[in-house]
This record gives C-alpha cells, structure tokens and sequence, in this order.
C-alpha cells in the first residue's frame, strides 16, 4: 500500500501515514520472517510485544490479516481502530 513501510525500530506506534487505519498488537517480537508476512504494514518491535500499523484497510483486509495472524500462531492482543483525520466522522 502507498504511504506504508515496515520499520523494526522501537518509535512509538502512532497514526500510521495517510490518517486512520488499524492498530494490531501481537505477544512477543515477531521474527523477520514473520515480518515479511505483513509487507503492507508497518511493524514496529517493542520489548513485550509486535505492533502492526495499517493505514487505508477495509474490513476484508483486515480480516485477511487476522487470518494469517492466526494461521502464523501469533498471540492477538489488541486490534483498535485509530482515528482518521480530523473532521472524518468514518
């Protein structure tokens, strides 16, 4: 997706480019290999646990990464919806 990119550095998990999207929290840091399985997110490593940010997905395309989540054996801890940009009652 455009404005998306993974990065493995400790920053804080904000809104992800472009305005509002998902915000998927997964136990542990995920392995580089896992981390190729989600190209259209960005991934952010903390210490506990793997944040995964995606800005623009529709319900499909969420579920389909919930799919693999489960289908990789991660443990779902979080998934929040972040706001849009201001004014975007969606």
């Amino acid at each position: 997706m455009d404005g998306v990119h993974a990065s493995s550095g400790p920053g804080p998990a904000g809104t992800p480019p472009g305005g509002g999207g998902f915000e998927i929290r997964v136990g542990g840091k995920i392995s580089d290999t896992f981390k190729s399985a989600f190209d259209e997110l960005t991934v952010v490593l903390r210490p506990a646990e793997t944040v995964l940010l995606g800005a623009g997905l529709d319900q499909s395309a969420l579920y389909a990464i919930l799919d693999r989540i489960q289908a990789l054996g991660l443990e779902l801890l979080e998934v929040r919806r972040l706001p849009g940009p201001a004014g975007d009652a969606g």
